[in-house]
């Protein structure tokens, strides 16, 4: 169906773009299509319900994330204060003075040790700037250099439990999809609908101008018909004006028609897509009788239900606000999601601190429990079942009216056939009747304003048979658009 839809409306371009502009019903509808604003407004509305869906699937998926930080400290981090820098980095000198105290206190208290006792003195005092030096690395060592801070992480977020929200905001997305596509197809009837009424408008004036043009051709010749009587004096200049009233009425009414007919084509071409000022022609307005089809009134309510683009729309609707009481019930039911992390600093700490890049992984179980809100859970479930169920008291209205509206339809297609039956039957009256009044006319036996009487009896006769026609097509189109299968 796609390709016959596109090859139609390749035609319909390739017959405009050389000239021709012969235009069928099939082809207004094809161009109409192809050319509404609303139809392509809601043709995005269902891509963007589509990715929409996809995106709403990605949530059982896991989630990666990565963060990265640097940080100017203006101060650094220390792990000494200022007395034990201090002590640590004259740690030899510190020394030197309560070593000489107790070489002195041992050299008196035993003179026969003071040799050794110098010799000890003199190796100890030697390694005391060693000792300095060890407290300075110990200083430095312990350093952490945090004025220049890195950090990085990498995450993975795993949904374990959600209280059902992903499942049923997937089901929301689903739903909200084929939502969109039933707007789509129901703005394609409601365009469909409208083509036809605009393309059948049209072909009505159409044969309401050929009918005024023919009924004025009818009263310029009874007109010069009775000028001639009035010369030679078997007619009254009374019975002249009378018929020329009735030819500047003609007139106006052929002008009325031909202005009505130019504003129709302009919708017409305004719905198709084309220039205002196109000069188009249909393909029925040049028949003298439009063919109809035999009416089918007879019809099944359930297909309605089944095909009317409002009844699905609803029932999606209905179906989309019983989700939102899963997902406003999920709102306030524990949650758990697996994490891991795998993280990495500078300075690290993992070997005292270092001026590197180290870092480490962790896993770990997230659960979250809501314990008191005030009832703000149960509220918001309450509401969201309240508007549950709205929509489902709309969604039976939608049925009771559309099963009135079917019915309407029905029965306006069987009073447009009557109307047919009886207009056909009047008119045929009418013309014989003209043709009587006509020829006794002639024969000098009938008045003038019997002729105008029958001539005007004749055009409101073909006129009525012209709407009744037009009625037909067009109740029969509202009654396939009530049932759901205009196409």
């Amino acid at each position: 169906m796609k390709k016959v839809f596109l090859l139609t409306i390749l035609l319909n371009i390739t017959f405009i773009a050389k000239g021709q502009t012969l235009l069928s019903l099939d082809s207004c509808r094809a161009l109409a299509l192809a050319n509404n604003k609303d139809l392509l407004i809601s043709n995005e509305k269902i891509n963007a319900a589509h990715y929409q869906r996809k995106a709403a699937f990605t949530n059982y998926l896991p989630n990666f994330s990565a963060t990265g930080t640097y940080m100017r400290n203006q101060k650094e981090f220390s792990l000494l204060n200022t007395d034990q820098k201090a002590a640590l980095s004259g740690l030899g000198t510190n020394l030197a003075g309560p070593i000489q105290q107790v070489a002195a206190q041992l050299a008196a208290a035993h003179p026969e040790l003071i040799p050794l006792i110098s010799s000890l003195s003199g190796q100890l005092s030697a390694a005391l700037p060693a000792l300095d030096q060890v407290g300075n690395s110990l200083v430095d060592a312990l350093r952490t250099d945090t004025r220049n801070v890195y950090a990085g992480a990498i995450t993975l977020t795993q949904p374990l439990y959600m209280g059902g929200k992903i499942r049923a905001y997937n089901k929301i997305t689903q739903y909200a999809e084929e939502l969109a596509r039933q707007q789509h197809q129901g703005g394609m009837q409601e365009v469909i609908m409208s083509t036809d009424q605009a393309y059948w408008q049209v072909v009505s004036l159409t044969n309401k101008k050929k009918l005024a043009e023919g009924y004025l051709k009818l009263l310029q010749q009874l007109d010069s018909d009775v000028e001639k009587m009035i010369a030679e004096g078997v007619a009254t200049k009374a019975d002249g004006l009378s018929v020329r009233v009735k030819v500047n009425e003609a007139e106006m009414t052929l002008t009325k028609v031909e202005d009505g007919l130019s504003l129709a084509r302009m919708l017409l071409c305004q719905l198709c897509g084309l220039d205002l000022s196109s000069p188009i022609s249909l393909a029925d307005e040049n028949m003298e009788d439009i063919p109809l089809l035999a009416s089918d009134t007879g019809f099944d309510i359930s297909t309605a239900y089944e095909n009317r683009p409002e009844i699905r729309s609803l029932e999606l609707a209905t179906q989309i606000y019983k989700q939102k009481i899963n997902v406003t019930r999920a709102e306030h039911l524990p949650s758990i999601a697996l994490i891991g992390n795998y993280m990495v600093t500078n300075p690290s700490v993992f070997n005292s601190f270092e001026n590197k890049f180290k870092g480490m992984w962790n896993v770990g179980v997230m659960v979250q429990i809501p314990i008191w809100h005030w009832g703000e859970g149960v509220y918001k479930t309450r509401a969201a079942k309240a508007e549950a169920r709205i929509a489902q008291y709309q969604l039976q209205d939608a049925r009771e009216k559309i099963e009135l509206q079917v019915n309407q339809a029905a029965f306006k297609v069987n009073e447009a056939g009557k109307k047919l039956v009886m207009s056909t039957k009047n008119m045929e009256k009418a013309k014989e009747n003209l043709r009587y009044a006509t020829l006794g006319f002639k024969e000098g036996v009938i008045a003038t304003s019997n002729v105008l009487e029958a001539q005007t009896a004749w055009l409101s006769a073909h006129s009525e048979k012209i709407d009744a026609q037009i009625d037909v097509k067009l109740t029969e189109i509202y009654l396939k658009k009530s049932l759901g299968t205009l196409k």
